[in-house]
């Protein structure tokens, strides 16, 4: 059984506002255990809750913001446009707009994650 459209688009939405509010083992959590991840797409894939963890890590203890810009649904899949930006410190942000496509099993928790951006998309303001 495919995961139906509204648990996908309510497990982005949930992806989005874990990732500015919650901890890196609040965001891995909302991933499948044997999970994939691929941030940007051609760099290596980190697989499993505990590589998705150190992978959010990096950003965790930072004050943060995410938005949704915009969604698309089908066959258990979210592809999704969005904007983060992370307060750096002192005075400083980066904001970044990535496209990512994520997979969900049936019980609505990430398979797999491709981000697609490139340093020209990172601004740091």
């Amino acid at each position: 059984m495919t995961c139906d459209d509204l648990t996908v688009a309510a497990g982005v939405r949930r992806y989005l506002a874990t990732v500015a509010t919650g901890t890196a083992a609040d965001v891995a959590a909302l991933y499948a255990p044997e999970a994939v991840l691929e941030d940007p797409v051609g760099s290596q894939p980190r697989r499993g809750r505990e590589a998705i963890r150190e992978f959010y890590a990096t950003i965790e203890a930072m004050p943060k913001t995410t938005e949704l810009l915009t969604l698309r649904t089908c066959g258990g899949q979210g592809a999704f446009h969005f904007r983060i930006v992370v307060d750096l410190g002192g005075g400083l942000t980066s904001t970044m707009e990535p496209l990512e496509v994520m997979e969900f099993d049936d019980d609505g928790l990430i398979t797999a994650m491709r981000a697609w951006w490139g340093e020209q998309d990172l601004v740091i303001a």
